[in-house]
């Protein structure tokens, strides 16, 4: 493993969404360190972030904050799927019994080199594939 860690949408929308501000704090330094190239996300996390914050915010936020978003997520290594992870994804349904996008994540984290997935809404402490979850917020 390369000492890296995958962002689940979760922690780039909470960056974004100043209604936690403690959460939004962490969010925004692991950003800075995706920037560094310490983090990776994929284009799936890219698509689940702008529909949350054109749907899920409240406000919603505007699409030219989230273009702008979008932008400063331009410089963070991007996992692009394709075949392959699909089907990885699929294994890991049958392997954990997880839902096919969240097998998405695990599959993207896994041909990233991740050691961790970073997120709040998979189970802290457990391994899919060797990446371990880890929820930044505790």
């Amino acid at each position: 493993m390369n000492g890296t860690d995958f962002l689940d949408t979760n922690v780039v929308v909470y960056a974004y969404d100043a209604s936690n501000p403690e959460k939004q704090r962490v969010a925004r330094g692991l950003l800075k360190s995706g920037v560094a190239g310490k983090v990776v996300i994929s284009t799936q996390v890219l698509a689940e972030f702008a529909a949350a914050l054109l749907h899920k915010t409240s406000p919603p936020a505007a699409p030219d904050a989230v273009m702008q978003g979008l932008d400063a997520l331009a410089s963070i290594r991007l996992i692009i799927p394709d075949g392959d992870l699909v089907r990885r994804a699929v294994e890991a349904r049958s392997s954990y019994g997880l839902h096919f996008y969240d097998g998405m994540i695990v599959a993207a984290a896994e041909r990233a080199g991740c050691e961790r997935i970073l997120s709040e809404d998979f189970n802290a402490g457990q391994e899919y594939f060797g990446v371990t979850v880890a929820n930044p917020f505790r």
